[in-house]
């Protein structure tokens, strides 16, 4: 298999995160070593587990870790960490953390939101539970900021990189300021689709790869953490 391709899930796999300290025979156990970064450098990881269910995410991330050439894998079905972080980098360090554990190889997660100025930073932390549909909370957030002229936001993104043994090794955030539109412009692309991005002229949704990896807050965070594993990696 070519570096960077995504690999096919291995196997259902159903834990519990009560359970976290144990690991499934079926899943194959990192070989590092537990080497210090700040000495020598890490021996590049056989395989890194992207903390996240979501196909087109990790599509996503692989693209952005391109310059790193890591085999990139899913997180096995059947896990649901519970995000009980107060920022966004909690919550990335808490999913890459145990998420490690349980697979025993090296995991990158991330967690992002959108953050309008005039609600206070409302949704934030609360993003993807502003509803139970795009729909839902699209409309939500469009009906709380009404008709109100100054409709500045940001989308926030944080990723943390967790080694085999849950030890968080690598971090960053990133960040990208736009505006809210009083109408979606496009489906099934949630906030992305009311979200203007000013420097790209289109929405955060419209914009191509590039311009998410350039401008977008996921693109900005991932693009620390690739120069960064790098280094680490000595590659």
């Amino acid at each position: 298999m070519r570096a960077g391709s995504v690999e096919p899930g291995l196997c259902p796999w159903h834990l519990s995160i009560t359970r976290s300290n144990q690991h499934s025979s079926d899943w194959p156990r990192s070989t590092m070593g537990s080497r210090s970064a700040a000495t020598v450098p890490a021996t590049t990881p056989e395989l890194l587990i992207i903390a996240s269910g979501n196909p087109s995410k990790v599509a996503e991330l692989q693209a952005m870790l391109a310059p790193v050439q890591l085999r990139v894998q899913q997180q096995p079905k059947g896990i649901d960490i519970e995000e009980t972080g107060s920022t966004y980098l909690e919550n990335a360090r808490l999913k890459a953390a145990e998420i490690a554990r349980l697979t025993g190889h090296w995991t990158l997660a991330d967690d992002s939101g959108i953050a309008v100025d005039a609600l206070g930073g409302a949704p934030g932390l609360y993003s993807a539970r502003y509803g139970s549909s795009n729909d839902e909370r699209i409309g939500r957030l469009l009906r709380e900021l009404g008709n109100a002229p100054y409709r500045s936001a940001s989308f926030h993104s944080a990723v943390a990189v967790a080694d085999p043994h849950g030890e968080i090794k690598l971090e960053a955030e990133g960040i990208c300021r736009g505006e809210i539109l009083t109408h979606a412009t496009g489906q099934n692309a949630g906030y992305d689709s009311i979200f203007w991005v000013r420097e790209a002229a289109c929405t955060y949704a419209a914009m191509n790869q590039h311009q998410r990896s350039k401008l977008g807050s996921r693109g900005k965070a991932m693009r620390q953490i690739a120069q960064r594993m790098r280094e680490l990696f000595g590659v």
